[in-house]
């Protein structure tokens, strides 16, 4: 395939590394000064340190050359990004097919971002790339395994099967809510696990919450449409045990930051890329209510997020809960 990826974060430029072995790709990125840094050192050392581009991996920042003779566009920017990147590709008349790999709800109104495309391309052939997947590891072409999801299942059938390779797996689905809504809400869940290690409450409520969590991100995308079976799987859980065990999740990082009083703000900062939760949490929570949906542990990050010298009370208010039948969801 000849593919274009638009986004030379972490994410889009680990991809593009991964995929250049068996594609003509193009890494696109809006800053013609970050471009020509690139192609001089084969490297991309403010978003993914340590990582050499192949000789087989294009550069561009025109954007029109970007989109020149392909067969599908990858938008690899965060969800804030999506927006303004669809715009573009619609404003040049293109009807190629659009993959989208950011994990959230847009703010202020809390779309998905099947629903931002919609909105702006209408019913093109689309579809969202999600699962458990570090860009480092990707990069490095370590073993991943990913959910592709359209409501088109031919086109997600036929593209999983291009991208599908060696070390990245890549798995088709129709679940295309199902795979937002478990792309968004570990993020958030994430930040709660970190604030529990960082607390120091112990591997059990690690896990209870990692449980608990996945029960707040089933209910909420079952109220969306979502089917539940689809985050038992790569997209859900998978994504979510990652995302809130492993040592290079950045939501993971806020919530240990947090936990230790951190300003939220100062700690995005030293990250040096986004930590999607932060944003995601109050858009998650918004959505949840106007379902009619109870997502504790969301309430809760927001609160911390808000306030984090407020960490410990929070948790001990999640604690003094009462207590349900677990399958009650």
């Amino acid at each position: 395939m000849n593919i274009a990826i638009l986004g030379a974060g972490a994410w889009g430029t680990a991809l593009g590394i991964n995929l250049a072995a068996a594609h003509v790709v193009t890494l696109w990125a809006r800053d013609p000064q970050q471009v020509a840094v690139m192609r001089s050192s084969r490297s991309n050392e403010r978003y993914l340190p340590g990582c050499t581009l192949p000789p087989s991996l294009a550069l561009e920042s025109e954007f029109g050359a970007a989109l020149r003779d392909r067969d599908c566009l990858i938008v690899a920017t965060t969800v804030a990004g999506l927006r303004p990147v669809l715009q573009q590709i619609h404003a040049a008349a293109c009807k190629l097919p659009v993959i989208w790999l950011c994990k959230g709800f847009e703010r202020p109104d809390a779309r998905l971002p099947h629903e931002v495309h919609a909105e702006i391309m209408g019913e093109g052939r689309c579809a969202v790339l999600s699962g458990p997947s570090f860009a480092q590891e990707v990069a490095a072409g370590l073993p991943t395994a990913l959910t592709l999801a359209s409501k088109d299942s031919a086109f997600a059938a036929a593209t999983a099967q291009a991208l599908h390779g060696p070390t990245l797996r890549v798995y088709s689905h129709d679940d295309v809510i199902g795979a937002e809504v478990g792309g968004a809400v570990k993020n958030v869940i994430a930040i709660a696990a970190g604030v529990c290690d960082g607390l120091g409450l112990g591997l059990n409520a690690r896990a209870a919450l990692i449980t608990r969590g996945l029960a707040e991100m089933t209910r909420l995308g079952i109220a969306l449409g979502a089917r539940a079976e689809t985050f038992m799987g790569l997209a859900g859980m998978g994504d979510l045990i990652l995302t809130c065990t492993g040592d290079l999740s950045r939501n993971r990082r806020v919530g240990l930051a947090i936990a230790q009083g951190a300003a939220v703000a100062k700690t995005q900062a030293s990250l040096g890329h986004v930590a999607e939760g932060v944003f995601t949490a109050a858009e998650v929570q918004r959505r949840a209510r106007a379902s009619g949906v109870d997502m504790p542990i969301t309430d809760a990050v927001c609160r911390v997020i808000e306030q984090p010298q407020s960490a410990a009370a929070v948790v001990r208010d999640l604690l003094a809960r009462n207590a349900k039948p677990e399958q009650r969801r």
